[in-house]
């Protein structure tokens, strides 16, 4: 049986571990209100851009723009996986991570080429300890991060879609429903579809628009940034995920200290129980012996 001193020490040291996990789960919940309220004013942006653009293309043909066009022969497939850079979420990062690879892994399957662009440690990390190429990885970038970021990433994705270095493009991102749920989300966002942008636009607001210049200059103006804008809503989304995540971890951890402090000190209590008893046992048997 452990001895009292090694008990204490255990119930100190848990309960200094919850004090830890209390205040991560209070930064968490301050970056989190700060992160939702991004993506919920994105959103709104990201959803009207998205239902304009989806007339538009609907309305063109696929010859019009390079990023309408579907490759004769997908031979290359790039997935832009976002995760966090730092840990302690949970299991947020490796179903990010899981999703990815699982694509990946059905292309391969095809008999497809899979190249990885990883924003964030965790993920880039992960990637490289497979056997898929990184083209990019963005590190230290997840905290702070503005549209130059998701505009940059874009440019590199259309560079090589449009020399054919890549066939089709996929995100990977924490898509934010609550602070309970955020499920991994797999977006095709090269070559965009014009009938699925469509069927989009049909299931939205049933709007018309006049255009002007013609359909063609502004696709033109408007594909590049509409794969900007996907990426920016995907960091947008997997950030906010990543701080709800932290939060339930740090919940759940801080409930566990607790469990584990009651236990300790049952055992503690115990112990304690089972020292005294051994002492007047020794006494009463002294005592004993003395009088005989």
């Amino acid at each position: 049986m452990a001895s009292l001193k090694d008990v204490q020490n255990q119930i100190v040291s848990i309960k200094k571990t919850k004090q830890i996990t209390k205040a991560m789960n209070m930064v968490a919940s301050a970056k989190l209100r700060g992160a939702q309220d991004r993506i919920e004013r994105f959103r709104p942006y990201a959803d009207k851009f998205y239902e304009m653009l989806g007339d538009l293309a609907a309305g063109a043909d696929s010859s019009v723009h390079p990023l309408l066009e579907v490759h004769e022969e997908i031979k290359t497939v790039g997935i832009v996986l976002t995760t966090s850079d730092r840990g302690l979420c949970g299991s947020f990062n490796a179903n990010m991570i899981n999703a990815a690879l699982k694509k990946a892994a059905e292309k391969k399957a095809e008999g497809k080429t899979v190249k990885f662009y990883c924003v964030g440690k965790k993920g880039a990390a992960a990637v490289a300890k497979t056997e898929y190429e990184i083209v990019e990885a963005y590190k230290d970038d997840m905290t702070h991060f503005d549209f130059n970021l998701a505009a940059s990433i874009g440019n590199k994705v259309i560079d090589a879609y449009l020399a054919e270095e890549l066939d089709e493009v996929f995100l990977v991102f924490g898509e934010f429903v609550n602070v309970a749920s955020q499920p991994p989300n797999t977006l095709q966002i090269l070559p965009m579809s014009s009938e699925a942008a469509g069927e989009e636009a049909e299931s939205g607001a049933s709007s018309e628009y006049i255009y002007e210049p013609s359909v063609e200059g502004l696709l033109a103006e408007l594909l590049p940034r509409f794969v900007k804008v996907q990426v920016y809503r995907g960091l947008l989304d997997t950030s906010c995920s990543e701080h709800a995540a932290r939060m339930a971890a740090m919940d759940n951890a801080s409930r566990a200290c607790d469990d584990m402090t009651e236990t300790l000190t049952l055992l503690y209590n115990k112990t304690r129980q089972a020292a005294i008893t051994a002492d007047l046992m020794d006494i009463v048997g002294g005592a004993e012996a003395l009088k005989g």
